[in-house]
């Protein structure tokens, strides 16, 4: 029986994601920007928590974590490297790290460029892998500590994954990434597709992640960086593939 996912809104704009196995009971959530929801979610279908995995130290994802980690008794699990600006650890991982969830192994990698510490956490019997604020629906996130060229080839390790792999990010940006895509890509069909049924989500109500890498690699224009199509776009035909990203990351700051 696969995990179960459940995608859980905080604050004004983020989401933390549970996952839980019904035969073992075990029950991880991946960051935490605040605890209510996650209790409430825990509450509503009777799970105990045992995880508490942290993708970067921003405190729109581990703010919650004291209050949770104390209200649970979870386990807190990020990288070694950044731990002396997270929450206190349990698990230190190193750079390439592993675990398990009920037997489910959890593959972990850095994915620096947003933050210097950023990892993901990547199930690949379970075709997911929690991004953060790395790889995002339709976007990625703003440089604010690594380079454009850390950014990249955490994208490019992200995209490597099978197609089928269900990204799980951090934020609710995916209506604005779109219109920021479609100021590049105009005529690309999959994106106006995407933007149609994006548009319906909100107007319910309903999260727009998680999203397939398939889809992605479709309509992310991050992604599409390395495409002769998108270079001769924006005006770079011969660059490299990072420094096409690194200018497509400098217009959506300004977009």
């Amino acid at each position: 029986m696969p995990l179960e996912l459940v995608t859980i809104p905080c604050l004004s704009d983020n989401y933390a994601y549970l996952l839980h196995d019904a035969e073992s009971g075990a029950t991880a959530v991946v960051d935490v920007p605040e605890a209510g929801p996650v209790l409430a979610a825990l509450e509503a279908r009777g799970w105990r928590l045992t995880d508490i995995w942290i993708t970067h130290h921003h405190a729109d994802h581990v703010d919650g974590v004291a209050e949770l980690r104390a209200a649970t008794g979870a386990r807190v699990v990020g990288a070694a490297a950044d731990a002396h600006r997270l929450p206190p650890l349990d698990l230190a991982l190193p750079e390439e790290g592993r675990l398990t969830l009920a037997g489910v192994v959890v593959e972990t990698f850095p994915v620096p460029g947003h933050t210097v510490g950023h990892i993901a956490f990547s199930l690949p019997s379970e075709r997911l892998v929690f991004t953060g604020d790395s790889l995002m629906a339709a976007g990625c996130g703003r440089l604010f500590e690594g380079t454009a060229a850390q950014m990249w080839a955490s994208l490019s390790r992200l995209a490597a994954l099978e197609p089928e792999t269900l990204i799980c990010s951090g934020h609710e940006y995916t209506a604005s990434n779109i219109r920021f895509a479609r100021s590049l890509e105009p005529d690309n069909a999959a994106l106006m597709l995407r933007a149609e049924r994006v548009d319906g989500a909100r107007r319910e109500g309903r999260p727009t992640v998680p999203v397939t890498l398939a889809e992605e690699l479709a309509t992310n224009p991050f992604l599409r960086a390395r495409l002769p199509g998108m270079k001769a776009a924006i005006g770079l035909a011969y660059a490299t593939d990072a420094e096409a990203f690194a200018e497509i990351r400098a217009r959506k700051d300004r977009f």
